[in-house]
């Protein structure tokens, strides 16, 4: 795709979920606009920063319990966002170099700075899909590329369901995505929550700014994702609770984020 194409596809006139979230997070990849939600919502409810770092967070623990403790060697991350810091093949590389990593998103903004995603050790292997969650099958035919689908695989959907606004359609999603992968492989989910009257007025004042909406749902919702999954201890927990990382500085010990996660592997 030409620079030119690529910029006539990415709208700066509305907030952008991607480019909010990396404001969020202290990256520099946002505009004005997002910026102005940005501060008018940390204004309604600050919590949210603190939701979109613990999420960042709670991707690295999660990879890292992967590659370590599961010998995983392959992921596919779909709803990549912007690059920040510690991507997951950075995450999941420093400690297993021979790792591999498909990112999926079908967002102009995150593919202009895709490059940033293919920093690939020598003994493993980065790519970026320009693709779509609505259509599994055709996301994991792309995945298998650069995957060995017949070898477990860990499948990060981080803050990128709450898009969806019908429940059982995305549901429906991730059960075909986890349909065309082998058991040992892992379902990885954080979202933001219904928990509290803040996030839920955060929501809404996101939504109406024009940007897509992004819906927040209750916990009970986020757990079903893992249906027909063995969930990983501690289970569907608040995302600074999912075994939380002493050695690591600044990382959050059990906090009321209205944020939850899990992880699931698929018998």
């Amino acid at each position: 795709m030409s620079d030119d194409s690529l910029r006539d596809r990415i709208d700066t006139s509305k907030p952008h979920s991607a480019r909010f979230w990396n404001y969020f997070v202290g990256g520099k990849d946002n505009y004005e606009v997002d910026r102005e939600i940005g501060d008018q919502i940390k204004s309604i409810f600050p919590g949210l920063v603190d939701v979109a770092v613990t999420s960042r967070r709670f991707l690295g623990r999660a990879v890292r319990y992967l590659a370590v403790e599961q010998g995983v060697r392959q992921f596919l991350d779909v709803g990549t966002g912007l690059p920040t810091a510690d991507n997951t093949h950075e995450v999941a590389q420093r400690v297993a170099p021979d790792a591999r990593i498909v990112y999926v998103d079908n967002d102009p903004i995150v593919l202009a700075h895709a490059n940033a995603l293919l920093t690939s050790t020598p003994e493993g292997r980065t790519a970026y899909l320009d693709a779509d969650l609505y259509d599994p099958e055709a996301v994991l035919k792309a995945a298998a590329g650069t995957l060995d689908l017949s070898r477990p695989v860990g499948l990060m959907i981080l803050n990128t369901l709450g898009h969806v606004a019908d429940y059982e359609q995305a549901r429906e999603l991730v059960r075909r995505l986890m349909a065309g992968l082998p058991s040992g492989s892992h379902l990885v989910i954080s979202d933001s929550t219904a928990t509290s009257e803040g996030m839920i007025a955060a929501s809404e004042a996101y939504n109406a700014s024009g940007a897509v909406p992004y819906y927040v749902r209750p916990v009970a919702e986020i757990a079903g994702f893992f249906d027909g999954l063995d969930l990983v201890e501690p289970g569907i927990v608040r995302v600074p609770e999912w075994r939380p990382d002493t050695s690591v500085p600044g990382d959050f010990g059990a906090g009321a984020v209205d944020a939850y996660c899990g992880v699931g592997r698929k018998p």
